[in-house]
């Protein structure tokens, strides 16, 4: 089962724990929001649920902590 994870840009603090936590599949942008990704492509337009990327294989424990330590509780990870 592939699991996914998407930001809520509009819940967003720019904290940048998800960046720190799990680089591979977050990445901080100029705008001071943070963003999904799949090795090199930012999901940044459109964001949000309509960027859904798929957490890499031996992510998902980092996605999690992510999403658990997110100021603005705005990660969504979900299985497909």
């Amino acid at each position: 089962m592939a699991m996914k994870v998407w930001i809520d840009q509009d819940l967003c603090t720019g904290d940048g724990l998800c960046e720190e936590i799990s680089p591979a599949v977050f990445a901080l942008l100029d705008d001071g929001l943070a963003y999904v990704k799949e090795g090199d492509k930012i999901f940044s337009d459109p964001g949000g649920a309509e960027g859904l990327a798929e957490i890499p294989d031996g992510e998902l424990e980092g996605v999690i902590e992510s999403a658990e330590e997110c100021p603005g509780e705005c990660i969504y990870i979900e299985a497909e």
